[in-house]
């Protein structure tokens, strides 16, 4: 997450690429700084990983990048990552645009649709998160749990000059944000505590807790107070109120959240931890998921 002013600047996570180089060839020679391919012949399972790579590395600098950049970003020989890429601009998974660069193919948008017409949760979850956002007049978010990262599914962006946003699809780690810590607050202890042995990371503020222990504590706690407040951990100045969304069986789907200016929030964050409850509570209901013990507190 980040400040923003209008126009509001998309933000990743993860710090973009650099800019792209110049087009390449469609015949590239391999780099010599680049590691040697000296591993035994590719499996399908080592081919397999090696293409979610490259789609994760596009996604992460969202614009199109040569083969080379590629091949940088995942740490591959730039012999492997080209032959993969021939492979998957063949399927229509990727493109390559006429001035050499590869980006996401055709084939992407039609899988991503047929996925997100599956996810009906997400349509019940949009419908109130973008009555929360004119409610509150601030960004309000729907995020969830991918690959020990929190991923933001759903924005919508408060009104006025000042606004804090994340880009749709941009990944953050668990322990710097409020809904991080939610999506595993229902996990065993001993879960909670090796998740974030493995996924905890240093936030850029530097304020962002690290210990694994203490984080699956407060992870727990969070969840059980149908709420989480983080301010100025992921990003200074800005503060994120969450509040879990639990099915039946008490696991944290996703969570819906307000962003704001961290300002604002030390001025009071009352008035908007009740809005945020009563809307977690309120898509809990709709979707006939009605874990919860009892009702936010008035």
């Amino acid at each position: 997450m980040a400040r923003t002013s209008r126009p509001s600047a998309a933000v990743t996570a993860a710090a973009r690429p650099s800019a792209a180089a110049a087009a390449e060839p469609v015949v590239a020679q391999a780099d010599a700084t680049l590691p040697a391919d000296t591993a035994a012949p590719r499996t399908r399972t080592s081919a397999l990983d090696r293409a979610v790579q490259i789609l994760d590395a596009l996604q992460q600098a969202n614009r199109p990048a040569t083969a080379y950049e590629v091949a940088r970003i995942v740490g591959a020989p730039l012999s492997t990552v080209y032959s993969i890429i021939n492979d998957l601009v063949d399927k229509n998974l990727l493109a390559r645009r006429m001035d050499g660069t590869i980006w996401l193919g055709s084939r992407l948008y039609g899988y991503g649709l047929t996925y997100a017409s599956s996810l009906d949760y997400l349509a019940v979850a949009n419908e109130e998160m973008q009555r929360l956002s004119a409610e509150v007049e601030e960004t309000v978010q729907v995020c969830g749990l991918e690959d020990g990262m929190m991923v933001v599914q759903q924005m919508a962006e408060g009104p006025g000059h000042f606004r804090v946003t994340s880009r749709v699809g941009s990944r953050v780690p668990l322990n710097w944000t409020a809904s991080g810590r939610l999506l595993v607050g229902h996990l065993p202890d001993a879960e909670r505590i090796a998740f974030f042995a493995q996924h905890a990371q240093s936030s850029p503020t530097g304020r962002a807790e690290t210990r694994p222990e203490v984080l699956a504590r407060i992870a727990r706690e969070a969840l059980e107070a149908r709420l989480s407040i983080q301010i100025g951990e992921s990003d200074a100045s800005v503060a994120c109120l969450a509040a879990p969304v639990l099915d039946n069986t008490g696991a944290c789907v996703f969570t819906i959240s307000i962003v704001m200016p961290e300002a604002k929030a030390e001025l009071g964050t009352a008035r908007f931890a009740q809005a945020v409850q009563a809307v977690a509570a309120r898509i809990e209901a709709r979707l006939g998921w009605r874990h919860r013990d009892s009702e936010p507190a008035a």
